[in-house]
C-alpha cells in the first residue's frame, strides 16, 4: 500500500498535468469532495469536477506546468499539504477571451484529506482574481 505521502504526489502529478478524472481517479473516493474560496471555481464540489477543470485549463495554457515547493504530511490529522507555482501562458483558443499571450504565475496550495490511503476531500489555496488579472481574464 502506497503511503499518503506517495499518494498525495501522484495525484498531483496527474491533475497538475491534466489527466483529468481518468488519470485521478485510483488516488481518491469516487465521491470525493472539493472545496476552494475562490470564485472560478465556483459550483465546483467535487473532485471529479476539479480534476476536469484542470485539465480543460490546458486548452487554452498549453505550455502550463507546475512547480513543488513543499509537500508536507501530516499523520495526526491525515492529511498532506502541497504548495506548488503554476506557469502558463494563454496562447491557444478556449478561454473566455481569444488568446492574450499574457503569462501566468500563480502560487496554490492543496491541503488533501485522506480515509485510509485514498483523498476524501481537498481544498484548494488559490487567488483566482491575481491569476485572471495576470492572464487578461479579469
Amino acid at each position: 500500500m502506497a503511503s499518503m505521502k506517495e499518494t498525495a504526489e501522484q495525484f498531483f502529478d496527474a491533475c497538475e498535468t491534466g489527466k483529468g478524472w481518468v488519470g485521478c481517479q485510483q488516488y481518491c473516493y469516487e465521491d470525493a469532495t472539493f472545496s476552494a474560496q475562490a470564485g472560478a471555481l465556483d459550483g465546483i464540489e467535487t473532485l471529479e469536477h476539479y480534476t476536469e477543470w484542470m485539465k480543460g485549463m490546458l486548452t487554452p495554457l498549453p505550455d502550463g506546468q507546475y512547480e513543488v515547493r513543499s509537500f508536507a504530511v501530516d499523520e495526526e490529522r491525515n492529511n498532506v499539504a502541497a504548495y506548488g507555482i503554476f506557469r502558463a501562458t494563454h496562447t491557444a483558443d478556449g478561454g473566455p477571451v481569444p488568446p492574450t499571450g499574457k503569462r501566468v504565475e500563480a502560487d496554490y496550495v492543496y491541503v488533501m484529506q485522506f480515509d485510509g490511503d485514498r483523498i476524501r476531500h481537498m481544498t484548494k489555496i488559490w487567488n483566482d482574481e491575481e491569476s485572471l488579472r495576470q492572464l487578461g481574464w479579469a
